[in-house]
């Protein structure tokens, strides 16, 4: 196929770079010795480099002693190349050996499809991931980026000082959590990052993430949930429980008044025009996220953030040791995260050591399957509520009293909003910390300390003046 390559362009760039080697670095910023397609080439541009890395010039005497080291002379080649003209610009030939170069590669790519589709019968997941990453490498490598000019760079640097403005200068260089002080020891979340968020049972991982994820809509950013655990209507309970502050189980047994109806009737009118997508497949590997997220990032750009709910859930592919599953997992999220540049986290669950110390605030070690998790990780916080363990603990003690025929009597009791902690264990690019928030409980929301007290309701100016009700989803 004559448009997957030309020899002239070729011929004319070599003998351009024999001409004048000082092109010969404009040349090697674009172009790599495999974009040429004649071998000759090929072993000509490599005899280039060669030179170029020794500190030799680039000329007919010094490729012709690297090409015959190496057995790969051929005169007649070279005397073409010799006899072409040079050109006055290399610039816009080199793009098109580039250009043609793609084009082999994606030509190439579909043989090997066939290959390992077909003829090697692989798993059609383990197919398309592997067709998915050919086609980033391929495109990834298809331009290279030049210094950045000081006109360019300057206009890039006022244009984030005016947004940073617009945010109230509030210190928040990624995206918002929406918690005053996590976006204080966090500057937000980065874009590439890869941020874990992992407690003991009960303790409101998933209520918080889906707290985060409120405030991305809020603004109008599109997000994504793997749910594993989760069905999707339960995510989006919660979260409407949390927007509208009607308690949890009154809006699952639709037991409200009018007017929690008309502010659900709001909340839900407003949640259905968001870009909130989530995928409640409870089995999903690495492949599956780095597919769907993919295509959901290329068709709805405006995603902003992903959550994988949780971790621990998620299969690894082959018969790996399940240490080993959890590394790949960790480490292809956070090349998912940089290459859709957009942060990812992921919810993970915590060792049973921690219920065995006195002081049960968690620590990185505590992490399950930890060493890989806190290598690639770029954020690791812990939510902790210390509550949870005193509620616990007072339940054993009247199991106990009652056991031995006795009567027991706790001054504690259970409040409608506990203190929580969002404590920070690894930061990458800041400090590590404690957040103070607060749960509030019948709503499943995390909020500032001192924050939006948990009775207070919408707007009475946002609320239509019709009762409308909405039928809720069975569960």
């Amino acid at each position: 196929m004559d448009n997957l390559h030309n020899i002239n362009i070729e011929r004319s760039v070599l003998s351009s770079i024999f001409f004048n080697p000082a092109v010969f670095e404009d040349a090697a910023a674009a172009i790599k010795a495999r974009d040429f397609y004649l071998p000759s080439h090929k072993y000509i541009f490599e005899a280039m480099e060669e030179c170029e890395r020794e500190d030799l010039p680039i000329d007919e005497e010094f490729v012709k002693k690297k090409l015959n080291q190496n057995g790969r002379f051929d005169e007649d080649a070279m005397l073409e190349i010799l006899s072409t003209n040079p050109l006055p610009s290399i610039k816009p030939y080199v793009e098109e050996i580039r250009e043609k170069s793609i084009k082999r590669d994606l030509v190439k790519l579909t043989s090997e499809i066939t290959e390992v589709a077909v003829e090697k019968d692989l798993p059609s997941h383990e197919v398309v991931d592997l067709v998915q990453q050919k086609l980033y490498q391929i495109t990834s490598e298809s331009g290279n980026k030049e210094f950045r000019e000081s006109s360019e760079m300057t206009s890039a640097t006022i244009a984030h000082i005016l947004e940073m403005k617009k945010r109230g200068n509030a210190g928040i260089v990624g995206l918002d959590t929406g918690f005053s002080e996590l976006n204080r020891l966090t500057t937000g979340f980065g874009e590439g990052d890869l941020i874990i968020v992992a407690a003991r049972p009960a303790m409101g991982k998933t209520s918080f993430v889906l707290n985060l994820a409120q405030k991305s809509l809020d603004h109008n950013k599109g997000v994504a949930i793997f749910s594993l655990e989760m069905p999707a209507e339960q995510l989006m309970l919660r979260m409407l429980s949390a927007k509208t502050s009607i308690p949890l189980q009154k809006l699952k047994v639709g037991d409200m008044s009018d007017e929690e109806w008309s502010r659900l009737n709001v909340a839900s009118d407003e949640m259905s025009q968001k870009k909130f997508f989530v995928d409640d497949n409870g089995n999903v590997n690495i492949h599956n996220v780095r597919a769907k997220l993919r295509k959901l990032k290329s068709q709805h750009p405006e995603v902003s953030l992903a959550i994988i709910d949780y971790l621990q859930l998620m299969t690894g592919s082959g018969n790996k040791d399940r240490h080993q599953e959890v590394s790949d997992i960790s480490r292809g999220l956070k090349l998912l995260a940089r290459e859709l540049n957009i942060p990812i986290i992921a919810l993970s669950q915590l060792n049973r050591g921690v219920e065995s110390r006195h002081d049960k605030r968690p620590m990185l070690s505590d992490l399950r399957e930890s060493g890989a998790i806190e290598q690639d990780a770029d954020m690791i916080m812990f939510v902790y509520r210390d509550d949870v363990y005193r509620m616990r603990e007072e339940k054993e003690k009247e199991q106990k009293a009652r056991a031995e025929g006795k009567e027991y009597k706790s001054d504690f009791f259970e409040k409608p909003e506990e203190s929580a902690e969002l404590i920070i264990g690894k930061n990458r690019n800041g400090p590590v910390g404690v957040a103070n928030l607060v749960f509030q409980k019948s709503c499943t929301r995390f909020v500032d300390a001192g924050g939006i007290p948990v009775e207070v309701i919408y707007d009475e100016s946002s609320i239509p003046a019709q009762d409308a009700k909405i039928s809720m989803p069975q569960f």
